[in-house]
């Protein structure tokens, strides 16, 4: 079986267009549509990587990102804040939650499959 990756993202259109992208890998995808749930999932599933959105109903992925890497669990994990939160505080405040890469929407399908080699080879 393939490496776990978790989707947290309230965005169907962006969910639909990273699972086209991760069909043609190996990877198993697992899919939460808010911060809380994308949480919860995390902890049950323990995925290898996770792919995080930040504006989101219930709980933001800053939060998540933060209250997962406080997890021993999560500390090695490769968590990549997926938004469009643009702006350099933003991506400033994403690295200073735990964030592994910020990448901003829209994205490069190249983007995602090297974030991937990077850190699931």
């Amino acid at each position: 079986m393939g490496k776990k990756i978790l989707i947290v993202d309230d965005s169907i259109v962006e969910i639909k267009i990273l699972q086209a992208i991760l069909a043609e890998t190996d990877y198993r995808v697992t899919v939460a549509r808010d911060g809380e749930e994308g949480e919860m999932t995390a902890k049950t599933l323990l995925p290898d990587l996770i792919f995080l959105d930040v504006v989101m109903p219930k709980k933001n992925g800053f939060q998540v990102c933060r209250d997962l890497r406080k997890n021993p669990q999560f500390q090695q994990t490769p968590i990549i804040m997926l938004t469009s939160k643009s702006h350099d505080t933003d991506k400033f405040w994403g690295k200073q939650q735990g964030a592994t890469e910020y990448l901003t929407k829209p994205y490069e399908k190249q983007q995602i499959l090297d974030v991937l080699a990077k850190y699931l080879a």
